[in-house]
Formats: C-alpha cells, structure tokens, sequence
C-alpha cells in the first residue's frame, strides 16, 4: 500500500506542477477557442491540460518500475506498456483536436485504434463470467471487439460528462478510487497477481485527477481538453479490461458450502463485470440519452448542445459548484454501493443505506424547485434567498432646478450598448495574461487559435 501512495503522490505532484507552464504554452500557443453558445464559462480559457496529465502518467509508471513491490508489474505483465503505447497515441489526437478542432469521426477512428494497440500487446477481455454459465471463454475476435467497444464507450462517455469546471477530472477520481479498493482486495485477499495491473492504473489515475483538479476547480484557469479526457477515460477502461478479462472468477475460490451459502458467495464473482458499468454510469446515461436525444431532432449524435445532465442541473437552478458537487454525489453512491455490495452481498445494512442516500440526492437535486416560507424571527439562521422580501419604498429623487427655481430639463441618459456574456475589459483567474483586448487583436490579425 505504500508503494501505491508514493507512485499517487508522485503522479498527483508531478501534474500540479506542470499544469502551471502548460497553461502558458496553451496560451501561446493559441489553445484558447471562443466563446461557443454551448459553453457555461464566460472567459477565454486555455486547454491542453492534458499534457500534464500525460507526463504525470509517464511520471507515475516509471516510479513504480523502480519500486521493489511494483517492478514485478512490469516483469510478470505487458499491460503496463500496453496503456502506455495507447495512450500515447490517444494523448496526440487529443493535442491536436485541441489546437486545430479535428473532425468526430477522425477521432473516433484514433479511439479504436488506440484500443487495437492495446490489444495487440496483450491489453484485452479473455473471458468473461456469465450468471448461470460461469466463466465464458472469447476468441480473438470476439475478445478485441469486445475490449475496443469497451475502450470506445469509455472514452466518449468522459468525454461528455466534460462539460464544468472539475466535473470529468472528480468523477473519474471517485471512480478510480472505488475501483482501486476493490482491484487492492481481489489482489491482497485472494492472491490473484492479475488484479496488479488494475490496481496500479487505478492509483496512477486518481494521482492525475487529483494533480489536476486544483486548477480545474471554478472558476477554471484552465480546461484538461480532449487530450486529458481522452486520455483518462482511455487509463479507466484499461483497468476495468484488466481485471475483468484477466482475472479468473474460479480462481477467488468462492464455489464452496452449501448451495444458500453458493449462491451469496458467489455475487462477488460478477462485480468485476458490472463495477466498470456502474463506475461510469453517470456518464454513460449522459452519452445515450444525448445520442437519443440528437436523433430525434434529426442531428448528428456527435453534434454538442446543451442538454447534458449537468446543464440540466443548471436550468434547474443550481450554482456551478453545487452542480458539480452533486454529479459527485451520484458517482461515489453509485461506486461505492456497488464496492460494499461486492464485499457483502447478504447485508440488508448496505441496500437500505444506498435507498436513503438516493432519497437525499434527490431532495437536493430538486432543492431550488423548493422557497419554503421562513419566519421572520428565523430569517437570519437561513440563505438570502429564502428570507422575506417586502415592499421597501424608494426615496424620491430630488428635481434638479436652476437658479431662477425652475424645474431643470432631465438629462438624457447614454445609450447603453448591450455586452454578450463573457465580453468584458476585466481579467480574472481564468483568463489570459493580458487584457481582453489582446486576445481580441490577435484574432482580428488573422493568428490561429
């Protein structure tokens, strides 16, 4: 467990602090697209932080090849290289979608292909554990289908859910984290080596997000892009095929005792089937109800609008951070209900408490729909927004006059031009090093963004 802390520390340490200069790059570089009617920040602001999240993966496997427990990963196992040489690959059409804007279907095809890569250095679903039938074998093809689909679904299903600031990069993180304890436990608990793997990428991940999320927090002064949702979405299915296509259910050893005591031994068998679908969940619904949704109207399903769950969120009537929090919400419930319920299925302790957790997400989740009348004497204990508001009376505003005591002509008032939101002279966090108008003349000259 120390060697997994120490290859997180350095992971986390080594993208916070390249975040920082890779947010330079991304401005001069012209990493910085315009406003877009879908966006929900109101600045320019940088992309291509990725590229941290990149090195600090390359960061986090190298140190734990060095290390005396880990090193035996890298000995025993090819899938180590396997994530490394796909994400890579993914990592590069990333960049290059963040800087030039490449086509959806150009990257759907370097998404598979990233996944081919990983398949063919050994990075795929053997078999896999079917209720009623046990351990089902694949053949080659099937098996490759089934991992590039898989690799497919996750990447696009991150990649939706990116729409806050620190929405993807938290609930990846809390993903990862669920899915690190149990990888931990299969490996520890049972002795089954080809849990490692899975564990090491789960650690490494959530060492990336959390280096990551201090600057991605609102407001944001810089976005991770396609290269850094790509790319841990990409590091998440490489867990969730490893130990679900590598590591054999007969192996835990749970076929044992009477045929009652069979049957809840045996739940634990299939969590490693259904915690990459419960991991990304969220995402996952996001991703299909948004490809239903742009069906229906006659759009293409790669074609972006507002209608992600979490600008739902938002027209509900929640802030930006609350939004976010409450998207993490959902993700640790669902994770971590699905985690206890892999540890003890026979418990009515761990139904019972998702079932009340769910009913506090969504009291929160319909909380603005709610302006409860407060007393006057409790008015103070309680938000602005739900104090009393009455009628208060606006002083009358003295008639200027002129020294002979007649009334002055009122002044006529300016007009005021109207400003989109975002167009200002101000810069805050999340904005450029200069003022507005900088950004504003590069364009007109014609410099690519």
């Amino acid at each position: 467990m120390r060697e997994y802390l120490l290859t997180l520390c350095i992971t986390a340490a080594v993208t916070y602090l390249l975040t920082g200069p890779v947010r330079k790059f991304a401005i001069v570089a012209g990493a910085m697209p315009e406003i877009r009617a879908r966006d929900v920040h109101r600045e320019p602001t940088p992309r291509l932080g990725g590229i941290a999240m990149f090195f600090g993966l390359c960061a986090g496997l190298l140190v734990a090849d060095h290390l005396a427990n880990l090193s035996t990963v890298f000995e025993n196992s090819n899938e180590p290289r396997a994530l490394l040489s796909g994400a890579a690959l993914i990592w590069l059409i990333g960049v290059l979608d963040d800087k030039f804007e490449i086509d959806a279907l150009i990257k759907l095809g370097g998404q598979m292909i990233a996944a081919g890569v990983m398949v063919m250095q050994g990075l795929t679903i053997l078999w896999l554990p079917i209720p009623g039938f046990g351990s089902v074998a694949l053949t080659q093809w099937q098996g490759t289908l089934l991992t590039v689909a898989l690799v497919v679904i996750t990447i696009n299903a991150v990649n939706f859910v990116d729409g806050l600031d620190g929405l993807a990069a938290g609930m990846v993180c809390i993903a990862s984290a669920a899915f690190f304890l149990y990888a931990y436990r299969v490996w520890v608990s049972y002795g089954i080596e080809a849990a490692a793997p899975a564990t090491l990428f789960s650690a490494i991940l959530m060492g990336m997000c959390l280096g990551f999320l201090p600057h991605n927090m609102h407001p944001a002064r810089i976005f991770m892009g396609d290269s850094g949702s790509m790319l841990i979405g990409l590091v998440l299915a490489a867990g969730a095929i490893s130990i679900t296509g590598q590591v054999d259910p007969d192996a835990l050893k749970l076929f044992a005792g009477s045929e009652k005591a069979a049957v809840h031994q045996t739940v634990p068998v299939y969590i490693p089937l259904l915690l990459p679908l419960t991991i990304i969940a969220i995402p996952a619904a996001d991703l299909v109800l948004a490809i239903v949704r742009r069906t229906w109207r006659g759009q293409s399903p790669f074609a972006a609008d507002r209608g992600h769950l979490h600008h739902r969120l938002l027209e509900i009537g929640h802030s930006h951070s609350r939004a976010v929090l409450i998207m993490y919400f959902w993700s640790a419930l669902i994770a971590f209900g699905a985690l206890a319920y892999s540890v003890n299925s026979a418990s009515m302790w761990i139904v019972l408490g998702v079932v009340i957790l769910s009913a506090l997400g969504l009291v929160l989740l319909l909380l603005p729909r709610f302006t409860p009348r407060v007393p006057r004497w409790a008015q103070a204990l309680v938000p602005p927004r739900y104090r009393r508001r009455g009628p208060v009376a606006e002083p009358a505003a003295a008639t200027p006059r002129t020294p002979g005591g007649e009334a002055a002509p009122a002044e006529e008032e300016e007009p005021r031009t109207p400003v989109a939101a975002g167009v200002n002279g101000s810069v805050n966090g999340a904005t450029a090093l200069g003022a507005r108008s900088r950004f504003l003349d590069r364009r007109k000259a014609g410099s690519s963004r």
